[in-house]
């Protein structure tokens, strides 16, 4: 070949410059050369698709579009070559010899403004090219334009000192580029290493993508589709292969959006939930990416944590990213992504409770406690969430649920809290005291029965603007209710109070007469702000050295034949009254799940059985 019909190009200091940054640090992962050249081979032909429809007078117009690789282990090459627009001598020149175009010094500036880092620089410059220096110590490119009487070019460079330019015998349309690859980068002269860099980023993309004569990219970016397109073994499939998923989905989101971005999302929510079954914290899994190509299999604040479980994809042309594409770039732009799509998939999962409760309920058993890290820990969707929780209540027969919104639609008239009590059963709550005086009064009592229900509520507070209230707390104000039984006087019901925060000391806060109870003697109510039964448990397991000292009001029934007998009893057996006092106290600990050591009541129940059968 004579070299007097060869261009020879000497890179500047600059291009230089941004060759080695590009080469050894702009990108973090070196698989994803593959993945930019497809991409440029892909846009290449997208253009050829355009100019089919626009040129009358088209060359080849018509032929198969496709991107053909060969990875040869004893050359240690990889070749990739595509039937899109090529390049003239000029585009050559403009597009491969001069990085960035004009743009380059300005790219270089910024850099230098940034520290020195490349991170949150647009990707404007067009240098996706270049990271094939990563794996290659020299690429050669070979090139006819569509234009007509194009010349055959070769172009080639080592990415160091330069690059020239030569005629060489007729060509197809298109490009072929061929990577020579570094002493580092020969695990990619191999095709199974190639076909798994196209599954894992370029598996969507639009054109064939052949391997040995052999399509790799077989399944199709159902997200850019008509969902009236698709059928439900096509999303199946979808998800069992783009997403990973060993079961079958349960639910799916497939939506386009133009505002406030333009997204096209295709997300699943899987059958069974794998940290329920001990497969510990999963990872995110739903994928970003542009234009069909990915970005990132797990993008950091796309979606909330809470979100974790859910499968699927985003695609938005919208966005900018940095040089390497594999960042996002504008902070705000993730947000906004993140609350598009998060407020999305809450308004699915909202109406499919609607239009399949008993679906919904199943799907709600199996992924709930998802749903309440998220009223714990997202705040712009903990009130949309809250309608997503299910419970069984005082109203509801055993293993029936309702919603917040159902039990807000049956509240009585006045009534501005939303009771409840929460327990680790049903039949552990209803045995206790606190539910009678609402049952009494036909009041519903939500029953929460997860041991994070406690986060839950406190992290709610209202629902719709009624008060989130616990019966077991103290300062719970009820309405008389009708009573066939005469009770202890006025003057009774002090004495007796008297009697009793003198006998029980420092382990009582208070001794008072209530309205709430019905058919129990006493009842322990702790304060607004003290520690429920469940949270103590948890904060002793978590701490074996955890002490709380368990201080509570107690509220008498002065209706019920013991309180009215211990009222007699005080004055005429004094002792055997102390020690009713003191069993009554623990009998409410006792249902309140706030006795630690039972040995001394065992050791006074002895007392008592003793005295009564003398």
């Amino acid at each position: 070949m004579s070299t007097a019909t060869t261009e020879k190009h000497v890179f500047q200091a600059e291009i230089q410059q941004l060759l080695d940054l590009v080469v050894h640090s702009l990108y973090t992962d070196k698989d994803i050369f593959l993945r930019e050249l497809i991409s440029n081979a892909s846009d290449s032909m997208e253009k050829v698709r355009h100019l089919e429809g626009t040129e009358k007078h088209f060359k080849d117009a018509g032929e198969e579009l496709q991107i053909t690789l060969e990875a040869n282990k004893d050359a240690g090459t990889v070749t990739l070559t595509d039937r899109g627009i090529g390049m003239t001598r000029e585009e050559l020149i403009e597009n491969l010899g001069t990085i960035a175009h004009s743009g380059t010094k300005a790219f270089l500036e910024q850099i230098k403004a940034n520290g020195g880092s490349s991170s949150g620089l647009i990707g404007q410059f067009g240098v996706g090219f270049y990271s094939a220096f990563m794996v290659a110590d020299k690429v050669e490119v070979f090139s006819r334009s569509w234009k007509e009487d194009a010349e055959s070019l070769r172009w080639e460079s080592d990415g160091k000192t330069g690059y020239e330019i030569e005629p060489v015998d007729e060509l197809p349309r298109g490009v072929k580029i061929v990577l020579h690859l570094n002493e580092a980068s020969k695990e990619f002269a191999d095709d199974f290493r190639i076909k798994g860099l196209i599954q894992r980023y370029s598996n969507f993309v639009g054109f064939p993508i052949l391997i040995e004569g052999k399509r790799v990219n077989e399944v199709e970016a159902l997200w850019l589709k008509n969902k009236s397109e698709i059928t439900d073994e096509e999303y199946k499939a979808f998800y069992q292969f783009a997403c990973k998923g060993f079961d079958d989905p349960t639910y799916r989101l497939h939506f386009s959006a133009d505002a406030p971005i333009t997204i096209n999302a295709l997300i699943f929510t899987p059958g069974e939930n794998p940290e329920k079954t001990g497969f510990g914290k999963v990872d995110g899994g739903v994928a970003l990416y542009c234009k069909k190509v990915l970005i990132d299999p797990e993008p950091k604040g796309l979606l909330p944590e809470w979100l974790r479980f859910v499968k699927g994809v985003v695609d938005s042309a919208d966005l900018p990213l940095n040089i390497s594409r594999e960042t996002m770039q504008d902070s705000a732009l993730v947000r906004k992504l993140n609350g598009v799509i998060t407020k999305r998939i809450i308004k699915m999962f909202e109406k499919e409770a609607s239009a399949d409760p008993a679906k919904y309920r199943d799907f709600y058993k199996k992924f709930e406690r998802f749903f309440k890290e998220g009223i714990a820990t997202d705040y712009s969707n903990k009130d949309a969430l809250a309608k997503l929780l299910r419970f069984e209540t005082s109203m509801t027969e055993a293993g029936e649920v309702c919603s917040l919104t159902d039990y807000a639609g049956r509240v009585k008239d006045g009534q501005d809290k939303i009771y409840y009590l929460i327990g680790s059963n049903r039949d552990q709550i209803e045995s206790g005291p606190y539910i009678e005086a609402f049952k009494a009064r036909g009041l519903e009592v939500i029953y929460f029965m997860d041991a994070v229900d406690e986060y839950v509520v406190d992290s709610l507070g209202e629902f719709e603007g009624k008060k989130l209230v616990s019966v077991r707390h103290a300062g719970v104000e009820l309405d008389d209710v009708d009573s066939d039984a005469d009770g202890l006087s006025e003057e009774q019901v002090n004495a007796l109070c008297e009697f009793l925060k003198t006998e029980l000391g420092e382990k009582v806060t208070k001794v008072s007469s209530g309205k709430r109870l019905v058919e129990s003697p006493v009842i322990a109510l702790v304060p607004e702000d003290g520690m429920s039964p469940q949270v103590r448990q948890m904060m002793k397991a978590m701490d074996e050295n955890f002490k709380d000292e368990v201080k509570v009001e107690l509220e008498i029934n002065p209706r019920h034949a013991l309180i009215k007998k211990l009222s007699e009893t005080r004055e005429s057996h004094p002792e055997v009254a102390k020690l009713v006092a003191a069993q009554m106290l623990d009998n409410a600990l006792i249902s309140a799940g706030l006795l630690d050591d039972a040995r001394e009541m065992i050791r006074r129940m002895n007392a008592l059985m003793e005295k009564a059968m003398q």
